[in-house]
């Protein structure tokens, strides 16, 4: 049975604008928690320092569902047991924001801009040493804020055959804990769920006490951190205050001795009496008894050599196509499959459908208006086969069986970090590879997984990949007249187009986009009805829509042959094609034809200089200048029809005005350095 789709659930008023709450990621060093933001960061991540000072924390966006997130990624941190610069603005952050109170006014460094404090914090646990973390969960259980646990490397530990009772462990903290692997993007979408739920429920775990026998000493210090005038100034819970009083000397005791030195002398007091009665000074014995704590709890959640293994295949599939190292090698054999059915599987049914009837219409050729006519509408509907046939139903049928089976969605997570230099998400990987075989069915697969400026953007730069008939122009052209290393860097184009062009749009469309979260479903052997509903789905507006336009502009070109116009066309475009691109004026028509196929350029320009040796009549800067415009100008008519349903007239039309202006730049960029050459060689 196929995956359904992860939902999130919606519990309330949406949390986005004003309502968007502050997710601080916590942990020590190499726990996982930079991993979690890179999985769940937008394309615009704010970089700045806590006052000013310390280590520089990240900030970005973050879409759960229809909810927004402000995520958090703070510098690394141990425990609150000593406090070092660096720990101490952490934890101003975390209990004051940027509105620090009376005891902390006076410092050097201030807050230098609006900087909210948290509303949930999201600790990252290492599950592989649990005991250590254990402790740092059980301070910032005092802070007195939403807790939300992220239990990270549970591969490993399942590797090292370590059994880690989750429900055990959240009902003891009093907190949600989520198992993850944040590398491979495992249970990220649990995660921010639970996140989510948080922020709207707004409960703090309860402080577990410490020991009975230090909790007889603390209960003095507690009292003065209860006071009135104590408890405005610092703004902390009662429980963390009267801790850090007890506990250390590094902050809130020499605070305490600067603003109020008629409470400090009872708090040296309460503290020497605890370590007379101790064996060990107050501040030790707390944080042994911490330490002792996190100890028993541990023992109480994990047992080794227990619980659910893993099957086998599944671990390597995900070493395949999720691992940090080894994911691009899986992603690069989806890749390679995607390929393999653009250039061959839809070769060869081109070659054995439309092929076929193409070389039968050829024989037709009918001189009288209506015949005329009747052939044009037969090309349009040709032109459609061409599409739907050998490429539009073999690639959304992989689309679809790559996304039911998981795969797609392993893809996604590997390449997401990529596709940001683009200002997308890695869900467009496999639309963007489609788009080398066909524009139309790529970018029906686009509006699967974008929305919104994602959507534009990603529609726009499919435009300019190399589908497969330019593709056949650019080999058996270039192929011919100029060489490999010709057809080589023709190709070459296309991603330095792309991401100029990307770079382009991000200004176009300023805004930036939300991290998305990238669910991680199981794997799942998609069913036969399944993909085949889903690749109908998919493909039937091409009828409705392509259909009308393809076979309109078959007609109108027709129209414009038979009535003796081409001469008209070829001088009102000569600007253009002996102009700016030093070609004959006979290409005009050539070139305008390419808007229902590009293979009718090709054709068209045998006609057109009443040659096949082209050699004789464009030399080698002429052929390839062609070239190159024929790959980025104007989408065909079938690719604008689709633009035209997914962005609407402003858009389409946007495209082609930049698909237009990318090609004659380019094409200028490639005949200019060559007639330069070649006049330095002459």
């Amino acid at each position: 049975m196929s995956s359904a789709p992860h939902t999130f659930p919606l519990a309330g008023p949406l949390l986005r604008g004003s309502r968007c709450p502050r997710v601080a990621i916590l942990g020590q060093a190499r726990a996982g928690k930079s991993a979690i933001f890179r999985a769940a960061s937008s394309t615009a991540v704010r970089h700045a320092r806590l006052a000013g000072i310390g280590p520089a924390y990240e900030e970005c966006q973050v879409e759960v569902g229809l909810d927004q997130l402000s995520l958090v990624d703070l510098p690394a941190l141990e425990t609150f047991h000593s406090l070092s610069p660096e720990t101490a603005v952490i934890l101003k952050y975390l209990l004051w924001g940027d509105c620090w109170p009376a005891i902390a006014r006076h410092e050097a460094h201030q807050p230098a801009a609006a900087f909210a404090a948290p509303d949930v914090l999201l600790l990252v646990i290492d599950a592989t040493a649990l005991e250590r973390d254990l402790e740092l969960a059980l301070e910032l259980a005092q802070i007195g804020k939403p807790l939300v646990i992220a239990l990270n490397r549970m591969d490993e530990a399942r590797a090292k055959r370590l059994f880690i009772n989750v429900r055990a462990l959240s009902e003891r903290l009093g907190a949600p804990v989520v198992p993850t692997v944040a590398h491979m993007g495992l249970g990220l979408a649990e995660l921010f769920t639970a996140i989510v739920r948080a922020a709207r429920e707004r409960r703090a775990p309860t402080p577990q006490p410490p020991s009975p026998y230090i909790a007889q000493h603390l209960a003095p210090i507690a009292e003065l951190a209860a006071q009135a005038e104590v408890a405005e100034a610092f703004r902390a819970p009662t429980t963390f205050l009267a801790q850090q009083l007890a506990e250390n000397d590094d902050y809130f005791a020499a605070e305490l001795r600067c603003h109020f030195p008629q409470h400090h002398g009872a708090l040296l007091a309460a503290r020497e009496a605890a370590d007379a009665a101790l064996p060990r000074p107050l501040g030790e014995e707390i944080h042994a008894d911490r330490h002792h704590r996190a100890a028993l709890l541990f023992e109480a959640v994990t047992r080794p050599g227990g619980g659910e293994i893993t099957p086998r295949w599944q671990r390597l599939a995900d070493e395949l196509f999720l691992h940090p190292r080894w994911g691009f090698a899986g992603t690069l054999a989806i890749f390679a499959l995607v390929l393999f059915f653009v250039f061959e599987v839809s070769s060869w049914l081109d070659a054995l459908t439309v092929a076929r009837l193409n070389a039968w219409a050829e024989a037709w050729q009918p001189s009288g208006l209506d015949g005329i006519l009747l052939r044009a509408v037969a090309d349009g509907l040709l032109g459609l086969m061409g599409i739907v046939i050998p490429y539009m139903i073999p690639l959304v049928l992989l689309l679809a069986f790559l996304e039911e089976s998981g795969l797609m969605h392993r893809v996604a997570f590997v390449v997401d970090r990529g596709f940001h230099r683009l200002g997308l998400h890695g869900g467009v990987a496999l639309p963007f590879l489609m788009g080398l075989g066909c524009n139309v069915p790529a970018l029906a697969a686009t509006a699967a997984v974008t929305h919104g400026r994602d959507r534009a953007v990603a529609a726009l730069l499919i435009t300019f990949l190399p589908c497969s008939a330019r593709s056949a122009v650019i080999l058996a052209l270039g192929g011919k007249y100029l060489g490999g290393f010709g057809v080589f860097a023709l190709f070459m184009l296309a991603p330095i187009v792309v991401s100029l062009v990307g770079k382009f749009l991000k200004h176009r469309y300023p805004e930036t986009t939300p991290g998305i979260i990238q669910e991680i479903p199981p794997y799942a052997l998609p069913t036969l009805r399944r993909l085949v509903w889903l690749t109908w789905e998919r493909s039937r507006d091409i009828v409705t829509i392509v259909l009308p336009l393809l076979v309109a502009g078959s007609v109108v070109l027709a129209l414009l042959a038979y009535f003796g116009l081409d001469a008209w066309i070829n001088w009102l475009l000569a600007p253009v094609t002996s102009g700016w691109l030093g070609l004959p004026a006979e290409l005009g028509v050539p070139i305008l034809f390419g808007v229902l196929r590009k293979e009718l350029s090709l054709l068209m320009v045998f006609q057109a200089l009443g040659t096949q040796e082209l050699a004789g009549v464009l030399d080698s800067t002429q052929i390839a200048t062609f070239l190159a415009f024929l790959t980025f100008y104007v989408p065909c008519i079938s690719t604008f029809a689709m633009m035209l349903k997914l962005l609407g007239r402003r858009e389409a039309f946007f495209s082609v005005a930049l698909s237009v202006s990318a090609a004659l730049a380019v094409a200028a960029a490639v005949r200019w350095p060559l007639e330069l050459f070649s006049a330095m060689l002459s």
